[in-house]
């Protein structure tokens, strides 16, 4: 037997649900307005009920045999969808990692200005990675890069952990940092 599905809108991409003369199948199983089972009755049938009641007739259950409907006010129960997802996205946080480029030669000011903004990305709650980048014959000296990785590692450890350890991606040597704060909520959340 060929399972039928619901239809599929490519503009929102989610599944839609097939309603009133949209439904195909002869015979439906049918349940009311208030979740009580109406039993199995022919489409015709189970359209002019819902209209005497002022509802739609809305698809369930597709893939059921027969295939399961409800009595609703469609337009309520889109609105219901669309408020539950809104909702969902409002409390979802999203996390950036934000990146501070810095020279192996650099100057002690600038430090202290890249310092303090890497110190700001953590009290946001974002992810900060710092990354030196080696210019020439800079390459040679990763010693340099290392050692001032450590000194931003040194200034931020009260506030951030290390979520990855510093390594070296071409001629930049990076290192991700997290805020404390972040990490005890992952910890405490499951």
């Amino acid at each position: 037997m060929k399972r039928k599905k619901a239809s599929y809108s490519q503009k929102t991409g989610r599944v839609e649900n097939k309603i009133n003369s949209q439904i195909h199948a002869p015979e439906l199983r049918i349940v009311g307005p208030d979740g009580e089972q109406l039993g199995i009755l022919s489409r015709d049938d189970a359209l002019n009920k819902a209209r005497e009641l002022g509802l739609d007739l809305v698809e369930v259950a597709p893939s059921a045999d027969p295939p399961v409907c409800k009595m609703m006010d469609y337009g309520k129960f889109r609105y219901q969808q669309q408020k539950r997802a809104h909702e969902a996205k409002k409390k979802q946080t999203v996390i950036q990692i934000k990146e501070v480029k810095v020279r192996p030669k650099i100057d002690e000011h600038d430090y202290q200005f890249k310092l303090n903004h890497v110190k700001r990305f953590l009290e946001d709650g974002d992810k900060a990675k710092i990354s030196v980048v080696f210019r020439g014959r800079e390459i040679v000296h990763k010693d340099l890069g290392q050692k001032l990785l450590d000194r931003f590692l040194e200034a931020t450890q009260d506030i951030a952990d290390i979520e990855s350890p510093a390594k070296m991606e071409g001629r930049n040597m990076t290192v991700v940092l997290v805020s404390k704060s972040q990490k005890s909520e992952k910890k405490s959340k499951p």
